[in-house]
């Protein structure tokens, strides 16, 4: 009998996962992604190595209109570093239309000559 508990309960777990890991992110407006890139800045590229790089930034806005950056998908860890310090809590002119929206934006940063 203990066994069979403890299986629905790692069942229950196992599908609250799972419907928790279906979100549909949206692609934010052109004015709140215009928001974000002068958040961002230009200054990063200039000690960097390579001239490019990419990332996706999984991020919501909270209703005090504040960045919450959920996940940044890069294969460059100071990049993600310096995107989340630059983004994370910062403030946007961006009302959700609905609470816990989640958007996807993907970013390319590159290094002017």
């Amino acid at each position: 009998m203990k066994y069979v508990k403890l299986f629905v309960l790692a069942l229950a777990l196992f599908t609250l996962n799972v419907s928790a890991s279906n979100l549909n992110p949206i692609k934010p407006t052109d004015d709140l992604r215009i928001e974000i890139v002068e958040l961002i800045g230009s200054n990063y590229m200039a000690d960097m190595e390579v001239d490019q790089y990419a990332a996706e930034v999984l991020f919501t806005v909270n209703n005090n209109k504040e960045l919450i950056v959920l996940s940044v998908d890069t294969e460059n860890v100071q990049l993600e570093s310096y995107l989340k310090r630059k983004l994370n809590y910062k403030k946007v002119n961006h009302k959700p239309t609905k609470n816990g929206e989640i958007y996807l934006l993907p970013v390319k940063m590159i290094k002017q000559l």
